[in-house]
């Protein structure tokens, strides 16, 4: 065991390259075998490219990556593999801690994102749970996805398998809460599924898909934040056309012309316009699918 031991860290010092960044990966994982599951490590070492298995890090947004995080930081992903064995499960682990800007007053929205389909209505593998008394989200499908918030950090735990046969890897869970424990609110599986709640969610992503801060010509990654921009305003008229009816096509041939065009003014202008309509409307009531 103590050999073990000395190769994860002499492993995770080349992977990282510092006792100082190593050290701050053992702040967001858990760097040794949690009863049963084991620790993965690297398995080869390459010259100039990164070892095979093991504790890794890199930068971006890990699991809200794809939900239109809307951050000028670069938000940090820590990930490790535990080795379940032939009986049991291998999960995945991934925490991203995000840099605490404004922008993360989105994080617990966004949080389960992934859980529901294209026009936000929650899977119907998606549940709540508790866990020694901490509050997480379950997604059952071809296994079970665990995740909750930590503050500005979210976890989310991963394996692939049958939910019958295969265990869950409940210890692994279970260490992560104590480390980072979860400060999601508490919710039943009622108040998830209600009409209510599937409404504010659905009007909160439609504020969040227009939240921006004015784009500046001078920018040095002005094509990139009008893509994003642009992207993100077509997800509110997709909205917008499902739930009040509103055609869309010719604001996104709008958007997608003054993108071609890099045209600045002509995206602020529709965005100011959207904006204007959103005040006008978000108390109208919708039906839901």
């Amino acid at each position: 065991m103590k050999n073990i031991i000395v190769l994860v860290t002499i492993a995770i010092g080349i992977l990282f390259g510092s006792e100082g960044l190593a050290q701050s990966v053992a702040d967001y994982l858990i760097l040794q075998d949690i009863g049963q599951y084991k620790l993965s490590i690297p398995e080869k070492m390459i010259p100039g490219f990164a070892p095979i298995g093991g504790p890794r890090t890199f930068d971006g947004a890990g699991v809200v990556a794809g939900t239109g995080h809307f951050t000028d930081h670069v938000d940090k992903s820590y990930e490790v593999m535990y080795l379940g064995g032939d009986a049991n499960a291998s999960p995945t682990v991934q925490v991203t801690q995000h840099a605490g800007s404004d922008s993360d007053k989105w994080l617990l929205h966004e949080m389960d994102s992934a859980f529901r389909d294209k026009f936000g209505i929650p899977a119907v593998s998606y549940y709540p749970w508790q866990v020694d008394g901490h509050n997480i989200v379950i997604d059952a499908v071809g296994g079970r996805e665990y995740r909750w918030l930590s503050g500005n950090k979210i976890v989310t735990i991963e394996y692939h398998g049958s939910i019958v046969s295969t265990p869950e890897p409940i210890e692994v869970v279970k260490a992560y809460l104590a480390k980072h424990p979860s400060t999601i609110p508490a919710m039943t599986l009622s108040q998830l599924r209600s009409t209510d709640n599937k409404t504010k969610w659905l009007k909160d992503e439609m504020d969040r898909r227009l939240w921006f801060a004015q784009i500046q010509t001078s920018d040095s990654k002005l094509g990139d934040k009008l893509k994003s921009t642009t992207d993100s305003m077509v997800v509110f008229l997709n909205y917008r056309e499902k739930y009040y009816g509103i055609t869309s096509k010719n604001d996104k041939i709008a958007l997608e012309t003054a993108l071609f065009q890099n045209n600045v003014t002509g995206v602020q202008t529709k965005l100011t316009e959207y904006k204007t309509w959103w005040t006008e409307h978000k108390v109208d009531p919708i039906a839901l699918p």
